[in-house]
């Protein structure tokens, strides 16, 4: 198994580019799917989640090839309705994205549960909900089947929760539908975006975009496109978090300014001071970070929420960047009932954090860090443990680094060019 060996306690400088959003990446590539024309993406981080999903759409019969460094061709004409292997789909949670797009080209899907982050409970129940609502019928086994007589029908659907992969598959399966889906509470995440916008540029009819309340016109078919996936706003407040930890000035090029608002206003709580210079971000990292109080010195708070809120994404990022912070700060997870356990790594390397249950966290800095000897439990939190090595006195060494590296393109070397020590070892 690979690990990363971290010498922390540098400060880094320089200019970093986040790389494509994964999580818009991911579903864009399901969508191709939905017609036999082929299909170019452009900006696709090559990750592991990335190169896991190219192979289960391999297994069903599409060409998927890269035709650059960030640039994948997607030709689904040899698609035929089939079974996603097991294996793969328990590797990735976007498995369950090709089930919209498959029961809307052929009207049968069988999927096993997906894999992914074990960040706690993430139903699926939304993605089925949905399904019926536009005719099909839906079976549950060891596996599930989802199929349809004819074509889908388009209907109003309320979502019982603005459910991020939720939303994309209704989305997909309702653009092939007979008539009009009107998707209420829908997920409104930039990545959601990106979907929508690649499948307009196929020939898809959805007004509302960027808002909660979509409105899809079913045509009988989808074509060819070429689409450029947007900056991912997540890696975005990674680096945000990153400068922070290690008393870095760094520049973030091209960033998604347009959606990093609540990510701004969040690190502002921690004292952390961005600037816009034309397309890229400054952070001032060097800077005392000093936590803001609510009105009347009330310990003030970070907690996630569906877009356009705080990034639930980005929690394990403000709570590590919160250890360096001067003053107490409340973390609330709203979302995910396991991803804050990872926090008493960071207590072993010498973080005052109080884990009050699973989804809050009273975090009292600024502390030392010192380096440790960690494991990566997921990709946000995997990310969030690299900043503290990289933040922390002495070396660290960090273990199961694949997770980190299913969301985050080519990080070692990356952050070698920023001026961290940071080396792989295998075995």
């Amino acid at each position: 198994m690979s690990r990363f060996i971290v010498e922390g306690g540098r400060t880094l400088s320089g200019r970093i580019r986040p790389a494509g959003n994964k999580n818009a990446a991911l579903p864009c590539l399901c969508a191709a799917v939905l017609t036999d024309r082929p299909v170019v993406l452009d900006n696709v981080p090559r990750i592991r989640d990335v190169l896991t999903l190219l192979e289960i759409l391999r297994s069903l019969g599409a060409t998927a090839e890269w035709e650059g460094p960030n640039t994948v061709a997607v030709d689904a004409s040899g698609v035929e309705v089939g079974r996603v292997d097991r294996d793969q789909a328990a590797r990735i949670r976007a498995s369950l994205l090709l089930a919209g797009p498959l029961l809307a080209r052929f009207g049968d899907v069988r999927l096993p549960p997906p894999g992914g982050d074990v960040i706690g409970r993430r139903r699926m129940d939304t993605h089925f909900l949905a399904f019926e609502a536009l005719g099909a019928t839906v079976a549950l086994s060891d596996d599930f089947r989802i199929r349809v007589d004819g074509r889908l029908r388009g209907a109003p659907i309320f979502l019982d929760e603005p459910s991020v992969t939720g939303t994309e598959n209704a989305i997909m399966a309702a653009v092939l539908a007979r008539g009009t889906t009107v998707l209420r509470n829908a997920a409104a995440e930039p990545h959601v975006q990106d979907l929508c916008h690649l499948l307009v540029a196929m020939g898809a009819h959805i007004d509302g975009i960027g808002t909660g309340r979509l409105t899809i016109e079913g045509v009988d078919r989808l074509g060819e496109a070429r689409f450029r996936i947007g900056a991912d706003h997540i890696e975005t407040g990674s680096f945000i978090g990153l400068a922070a930890v290690t008393g870095s000035d760094l520049v973030i090029e091209g960033p998604p300014l347009e959606h990093l608002d609540s990510t701004l206003v969040g690190f502002r709580r921690l004292g952390v001071n961005c600037s816009i210079e034309g397309p890229d971000l400054a952070v001032r990292g060097s800077e005392d970070h000093e936590i803001v109080h609510d009105a009347f010195g009330a310990v003030p708070k970070i907690d996630d929420g569906p877009w356009p809120a705080f990034p639930a994404d980005l929690t394990s990022i403000a709570l590590v960047t919160a250890v360096r912070c001067t003053g107490t700060i409340l973390i609330h997870e709203k979302m995910f009932e396991s991803r804050m356990f990872f926090t008493d790594k960071l207590v072993g390397m010498g973080a005052r954090i109080v884990l009050c249950d699973p989804h809050r966290a009273v975090v009292v800095g600024p502390s030392a860090l010192r380096g440790g000897i960690v494991e990566s439990p997921d990709i946000r939190a995997g990310m969030a443990l690299l900043i503290a090595a990289l933040g922390a006195e002495g070396t660290s060494t960090l273990h199961n680094i694949h997770q980190i590296e299913r969301g985050y393109e080519r990080i070692d070397e990356r952050l070698r060019a920023l001026g961290a020590r940071i080396r792989r070892e295998e075995g």
